[in-house]
């Protein structure tokens, strides 16, 4: 039971190729087109959540680093469109997989320590070094400092994947239990099942708006 209940999260299906990656890029078909003369109810709720993103990521960076807002707007919708193509039947969940987390984490991560450490370099000395730091605690705070920065794309790739693993591995668990409970039991599951899809659509918006928003953060210490 619990081989066939993590096998959800095992990318390799077949032994040469695997179609479960091209999930990744699914999304993007249902990305509205901007050639349409009169846009859709559905192109105007996009740009409204890309208009909503820049606010926030632009309050977040300030007036000098706005032009970061783009990239930061786009990695939400991007996460955003993984997380939900995941709660859709037989669709493999990209944003539960460690690679795919780290493979967006640890470029941004590497970009901005080195953009940083190359131009900036008093500035991140300073950093590791908390104003008003008494001067026996500076040791120290450096190696706390220090590893906190190295943690970071490890964090950020961990929390995603572990709560999208979490709710899924519930949702399989109570419909896996379905087929073979007692029909008493059904008209209580279903409602559960329900509110469990509900809670894991509201997980998969709120994943992607931390992770986007403690990336502009990092980026607000170093650019």
């Amino acid at each position: 039971m619990m081989t066939n209940l993590f096998s959800t999260f095992d990318p390799t299906t077949s032994t040469f190729y695997s179609m479960n990656w091209s999930s990744t890029l699914l999304g993007l078909i249902m990305i509205p087109s901007m050639y349409w003369m009169m846009p859709s109810r559905y192109s105007i709720m996009i740009k409204n959540i890309m208009y909503k993103m820049h606010l926030e990521f632009k309050m977040l960076l300030g007036e000098s680093k706005s032009g970061f807002t783009l990239m930061f707007s786009s990695l939400f919708m991007f996460i955003l469109m993984n997380n939900s193509m995941g709660l859709l039947p037989y669709v493999f969940t990209s944003s539960s997989h460690l690679v795919f987390t780290m493979t967006m984490a640890l470029p941004l991560w590497i970009s901005l320590m080195m953009f940083g450490w190359m131009n900036k370099t008093s500035e991140m000395f300073a950093h590791l070094i908390p104003t008003g730091t008494p001067t026996v605690l500076m040791p120290f705070m450096v190696m706390i400092e220090t590893i906190s920065n190295l943690i970071r794309p490890g964090s950020l790739a961990v929390r995603l994947t572990a709560n999208m693993i979490a709710g899924h591995l519930l949702m399989s668990l109570l419909g896996g239990n379905i087929e073979n409970a007692k029909p008493a039991i059904i008209p209580i599951l279903v409602p559960i099942q329900i509110m469990l899809m509900l809670f894991e659509g509201a997980v998969a918006m709120i994943q992607a708006y931390v992770f986007s928003v403690l990336s502009s953060l990092y980026t607000s210490e170093v650019a």
